[in-house]
Protein backbone atom coordinates (compact mmCIF):
# COMPACT_ATOMS: atom_id res chain seq x y z
CA UNK A 1 0.00 0.00 0.00
CA UNK A 2 1.01 3.22 -0.80
CA UNK A 3 -0.27 6.14 0.58
CA UNK A 4 -3.20 3.50 1.81
CA UNK A 5 -3.95 2.70 -2.23
CA UNK A 6 -2.71 -0.09 -3.53
CA UNK A 7 -0.11 0.11 -6.18
CA UNK A 8 -1.15 0.70 -9.84
CA UNK A 9 0.13 -0.08 -13.31
CA UNK A 10 2.32 3.09 -12.58
CA UNK A 11 4.27 1.89 -9.85
CA UNK A 12 5.13 -1.21 -12.25
CA UNK A 13 6.41 0.62 -15.13
CA UNK A 14 8.65 3.46 -12.49
CA UNK A 15 9.75 0.35 -10.67
CA UNK A 16 10.78 -1.42 -13.81
CA UNK A 17 12.24 1.67 -15.24
CA UNK A 18 13.74 2.66 -11.97
CA UNK A 19 15.63 -0.83 -12.31
CA UNK A 20 16.66 -0.81 -15.48
CA UNK A 21 18.08 2.52 -15.47
CA UNK A 22 18.90 3.62 -11.30
CA UNK A 23 20.53 7.12 -12.65
CA UNK A 24 16.98 8.95 -13.50
CA UNK A 25 14.18 9.35 -10.97
CA UNK A 26 11.18 8.44 -12.84
CA UNK A 27 8.75 10.16 -10.37
CA UNK A 28 7.63 12.83 -13.04
CA UNK A 29 6.35 9.97 -14.87
CA UNK A 30 4.23 8.16 -12.62
CA UNK A 31 2.31 11.39 -11.81
CA UNK A 32 1.97 12.51 -15.11
CA UNK A 33 0.71 9.43 -16.10
CA UNK A 34 -1.83 8.99 -13.23
CA UNK A 35 -3.05 12.96 -14.36
CA UNK A 36 -2.98 11.08 -18.26
CA UNK A 37 -4.73 8.15 -17.26
CA UNK A 38 -7.27 10.00 -15.17
CA UNK A 39 -7.94 12.05 -18.01
CA UNK A 40 -8.59 9.66 -20.28
CA UNK A 41 -10.94 7.34 -17.61
CA UNK A 42 -12.80 10.50 -16.60
CA UNK A 43 -13.47 11.72 -20.30
CA UNK A 44 -14.41 8.27 -21.42
CA UNK A 45 -16.98 8.20 -17.98
CA UNK A 46 -18.44 11.42 -18.62
CA UNK A 47 -18.74 11.32 -21.90
CA UNK A 48 -20.72 8.04 -21.76
CA UNK A 49 -22.85 10.41 -19.20
CA UNK A 50 -23.71 12.72 -22.28
CA UNK A 51 -24.67 9.73 -24.46
CA UNK A 52 -27.34 11.33 -26.10
CA UNK A 53 -28.77 10.79 -29.49
CA UNK A 54 -28.85 14.26 -30.27
CA UNK A 55 -25.95 14.98 -28.48
CA UNK A 56 -22.73 13.97 -30.22
CA UNK A 57 -19.84 14.11 -29.03
CA UNK A 58 -18.16 17.25 -29.30
CA UNK A 59 -21.54 19.37 -29.52
CA UNK A 60 -21.87 19.44 -25.57
CA UNK A 61 -18.38 22.03 -25.87
CA UNK A 62 -20.03 24.34 -27.90
CA UNK A 63 -23.74 24.36 -26.71
CA UNK A 64 -22.20 24.75 -23.38
CA UNK A 65 -20.18 27.42 -24.42
CA UNK A 66 -23.23 29.59 -25.70
CA UNK A 67 -25.45 28.73 -23.02
CA UNK A 68 -22.29 30.03 -20.46
CA UNK A 69 -22.29 32.65 -22.37
CA UNK A 70 -25.76 34.25 -21.09
CA UNK A 71 -28.62 35.64 -22.56
CA UNK A 72 -28.93 36.09 -25.58
CA UNK A 73 -26.87 32.62 -25.83
CA UNK A 74 -24.78 33.81 -28.54
CA UNK A 75 -21.48 34.82 -29.88
CA UNK A 76 -19.04 34.82 -32.98
CA UNK A 77 -17.53 31.79 -34.48
CA UNK A 78 -14.25 33.06 -33.78
CA UNK A 79 -15.11 33.64 -29.60
CA UNK A 80 -16.34 30.14 -29.91
CA UNK A 81 -13.79 28.57 -31.56
CA UNK A 82 -11.28 30.51 -28.54
CA UNK A 83 -14.20 29.19 -26.11
CA UNK A 84 -13.40 25.49 -26.97
CA UNK A 85 -9.82 25.75 -28.11
CA UNK A 86 -11.16 24.11 -30.96
CA UNK A 87 -9.77 25.11 -34.57
CA UNK A 88 -12.22 27.14 -37.11
CA UNK A 89 -12.48 24.44 -39.20
CA UNK A 90 -13.53 22.05 -36.40
CA UNK A 91 -15.76 24.72 -34.74
CA UNK A 92 -17.79 25.22 -38.62
CA UNK A 93 -17.94 21.33 -39.24
CA UNK A 94 -20.07 21.38 -35.50
CA UNK A 95 -21.61 24.65 -36.30
CA UNK A 96 -23.17 23.12 -39.56
CA UNK A 97 -24.24 19.55 -37.62
CA UNK A 98 -25.86 21.82 -34.79
CA UNK A 99 -27.26 23.70 -37.31
CA UNK A 100 -28.68 20.74 -39.25
CA UNK A 101 -30.49 19.37 -36.29
CA UNK A 102 -31.72 22.52 -35.07
CA UNK A 103 -29.79 23.11 -31.95
CA UNK A 104 -28.06 26.70 -32.79
CA UNK A 105 -29.14 29.10 -35.64
CA UNK A 106 -26.75 31.36 -37.29
CA UNK A 107 -27.52 35.23 -38.51
CA UNK A 108 -25.81 38.02 -39.56
CA UNK A 109 -24.11 39.84 -36.69
CA UNK A 110 -25.36 43.54 -36.73
CA UNK A 111 -22.37 44.69 -35.47
CA UNK A 112 -19.97 43.44 -38.20
CA UNK A 113 -21.26 43.41 -41.93
CA UNK A 114 -18.76 40.53 -42.75
CA UNK A 115 -19.21 38.90 -39.23
CA UNK A 116 -22.15 35.64 -38.32
CA UNK A 117 -23.13 35.42 -34.67
CA UNK A 118 -23.93 31.93 -33.55
CA UNK A 119 -27.16 31.59 -31.30
CA UNK A 120 -28.65 28.30 -29.03
CA UNK A 121 -32.40 27.74 -30.76
CA UNK A 122 -35.02 26.58 -27.74
CA UNK A 123 -34.40 22.68 -28.68
CA UNK A 124 -30.45 23.70 -27.99
CA UNK A 125 -30.79 25.40 -24.56
CA UNK A 126 -33.60 23.15 -23.21
CA UNK A 127 -31.19 19.95 -24.44
CA UNK A 128 -27.83 21.77 -23.17
CA UNK A 129 -29.79 22.17 -19.57
CA UNK A 130 -30.37 18.77 -19.13
CA UNK A 131 -27.28 17.57 -20.12
CA UNK A 132 -25.21 20.02 -18.09
CA UNK A 133 -27.52 19.12 -15.11
CA UNK A 134 -26.24 15.02 -15.63
CA UNK A 135 -22.94 16.48 -16.49
CA UNK A 136 -22.50 18.02 -12.99
CA UNK A 137 -23.93 14.68 -11.27
CA UNK A 138 -21.40 12.79 -13.09
CA UNK A 139 -18.59 14.92 -12.41
CA UNK A 140 -19.52 14.83 -8.42
CA UNK A 141 -19.49 11.22 -8.42
CA UNK A 142 -15.97 10.57 -10.36
CA UNK A 143 -14.44 12.89 -7.32
CA UNK A 144 -16.48 10.89 -4.78
CA UNK A 145 -13.30 9.04 -4.00
CA UNK A 146 -11.60 11.54 -2.58
CA UNK A 147 -12.91 13.83 0.87
CA UNK A 148 -14.20 17.38 0.59
CA UNK A 149 -10.96 18.66 1.56
CA UNK A 150 -8.66 16.18 -0.67
CA UNK A 151 -11.03 18.20 -4.09
CA UNK A 152 -9.75 21.52 -2.59
CA UNK A 153 -6.02 20.44 -2.61
CA UNK A 154 -6.31 18.62 -6.19
CA UNK A 155 -8.15 21.68 -6.91
CA UNK A 156 -4.86 23.80 -5.84
CA UNK A 157 -2.12 21.63 -6.93
CA UNK A 158 -3.38 21.12 -10.59
CA UNK A 159 -4.17 24.92 -10.72
CA UNK A 160 -0.78 25.84 -9.56
CA UNK A 161 0.37 22.80 -11.96
CA UNK A 162 -1.68 24.12 -15.28
CA UNK A 163 -0.93 28.23 -14.26
CA UNK A 164 3.04 27.19 -14.88
CA UNK A 165 2.36 25.26 -17.86
CA UNK A 166 0.58 28.02 -19.78
CA UNK A 167 2.72 30.46 -18.35
CA UNK A 168 5.71 28.89 -19.79
CA UNK A 169 3.53 27.58 -22.93
CA UNK A 170 4.70 23.78 -21.67
CA UNK A 171 7.92 22.42 -20.55
CA UNK A 172 10.96 22.98 -22.32
CA UNK A 173 12.36 19.92 -23.68
CA UNK A 174 15.88 19.15 -22.06
CA UNK A 175 18.44 21.26 -24.55
CA UNK A 176 15.98 22.98 -26.10
CA UNK A 177 16.03 27.15 -26.22
CA UNK A 178 13.64 28.30 -23.84
CA UNK A 179 10.03 29.63 -25.73
CA UNK A 180 9.83 33.32 -25.37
Amino acid sequence: MIGGVAPDHLDRIVEQWQRERPDLDFEALGVLGRLFRVSELADTALGAGLADARNERGWFDVLAALRRSGAPYELNPTELSRAMLLSSGGTTKRLDRLESAGLVERRPDPGDRRGTLVRLTRSGKALIDRAVARHVVNEEELLRVLTPGEQRSLDRLLRKLLAGLELSEGPTPAGAPARR
